[in-house]
C-alpha cells in the first residue's frame, strides 16, 4: 500500500488515458499515418518505427504549460482505490526453485520535479516507479523502493506494514518510494539524509492501494515475453518507446531558460518492460552497489 504526500498535486493516473490524450512522435515529429486507434493492447506496434521503438515518445495533444486536467490523475476513494480507471500493473517473474518476484508498478500522468534555488527542475510527462517484492517458498524475503536513477532495498522484516502488507511512500510530485516518511535528500544514490540539495517529502497523507485498480501479468524471462491474466492488456507490456512528451529544445516557449545545464522539461520514461524484470538481486542490474539494510536507515 502507498502514502501519497499531504500535497500532492498529480495522483495515480488512468494508463489507457496516457494513450488517448498522446500522438507518438519522433524526434519532435508527428508520425504520419500511425496505427489507429492505439490502445494498450496494440501499443506495441509502435515498435515498428524509431529504432524498434525506442525513439516514440507519446507526445501530449495539448500544451503541457496549459496544466490539462488529464495530467491530475485521480483522488483514491476512501478504500484506497482509485475508481473507474486502472492505474497499475503487477507482474509476477517465477524464477524457479521457489523465488518469486512481484513487480508492483505506479503509474502517474505526471512527474512535478525537485525545486533547487527556486527553479523547478526534471518535470516530465508520465512517471513509472516500482516497488518488487521477492518471495521464496512463499515467504516475503526482501523489498525495493524505487528513487529516480536506483533506489533502496530492506529485508522484509524491516518494512513498515498495515497489517501484513507493506508500506510504500510516494514522494510529493516525483513519485519516488521510500520506506519512510520525511525528507529525503537522494543527491547519492542508494543514500536519502534528511536534507540536502535535491530533496523529496513524503507525508501519510491518502492511502492508496494499487491492487485495487490493477493489470496483471506473468513474466517469462526466457524470451521475455508477458502472459495476460483475466484479460489484462498485452501491447503496452512490449512497448519500448516513451510514456510522455521528448524534452522540449532550449528554443521552445515551453522550455525555461537551463539552469545550470539542467531543464525543467525532461524526456517520459520507458515503461515496465525496462525495470529489470529478470533482475538477479534485489537491486536493479545496474552496477550499483546492491545494499539491503535491515532497518528503516538512510
Amino acid at each position: 500500500m502507498v502514502w501519497l504526500h499531504e500535497e500532492e498535486a498529480f495522483f495515480p493516473s488512468d494508463i489507457y488515458a496516457q494513450v488517448t490524450n498522446t500522438h507518438p512522435n519522433i524526434n519532435l515529429t508527428t508520425i504520419e499515418d500511425p496505427p489507429s486507434p492505439l490502445t494498450l493492447e496494440n501499443l506495441d506496434l509502435l515498435n515498428a518505427y524509431g529504432h524498434n521503438g525506442r525513439n516514440v515518445f507519446l507526445t501530449s495533444n495539448l500544451d503541457v504549460t496549459t496544466e490539462p486536467v488529464w495530467l491530475t490523475g485521480i483522488v483514491p476513494d476512501s478504500t484506497g482505490e482509485t475508481r473507474e480507471i486502472t492505474s497499475s500493473v503487477i507482474i509476477v517473474n517465477d524464477r524457479g526453485s521457489g523465488k518469486v518476484d512481484a513487480f508492483y508498478m505506479y503509474f502517474y500522468a505526471y512527474n512535478q520535479g525537485n525545486t533547487v534555488f527556486f527553479q523547478e527542475l526534471g518535470d516530465h510527462i508520465g512517471d513509472w516507479e516500482h516497488n518488487m517484492i521477492r518471495f521464496h517458498n512463499g515467504t516475503p524475503q526482501a523489498m525495493w523502493f524505487s528513487q529516480h536513477n536506483n533506489g533502496q532495498a530492506f529485508t522484509y522484516d524491516a518494512v513498515e506494514k498495515k497489517g501484513i502488507r507493506p508500506i510504500s511512500y510516494s514522494a510529493k510530485g516525483s513519485h519516488a518510494n521510500y520506506g519512510v516518511q520525511g525528507t529525503h535528500d537522494h543527491l547519492i544514490p542508494d543514500l536519502n539524509l534528511p536534507a540536502g540539495f535535491l530533496q523529496d517529502y513524503t507525508s501519510k497523507g491518502l492511502l492508496w492501494d494499487p491492487t485495487l485498480s490493477a493489470y496483471h501479468y506473468n513474466y517469462s524471462a526466457t524470451d521475455h515475453s508477458f502472459e495476460s491474466i483475466n484479460g489484462s492488456p498485452v501491447g503496452a507490456m512490449y512497448y519500448r518507446g516513451r510514456w510522455g512528451d521528448q524534452q522540449y529544445p532550449d528554443d521552445d516557449p515551453k522550455q525555461p531558460p537551463p539552469f545550470f545545464g539542467f531543464r525543467k522539461f525532461v524526456s517520459g520514461p520507458t515503461g515496465p518492460w525496462d525495470k529489470h524484470l529478470n533482475r538477479t538481486k534485489i537491486c536493479p542490474d545496474n552496477g550499483i552497489l546492491c545494499i539491503v539494510r535491515d532497518s528503516l536507515v538512510p
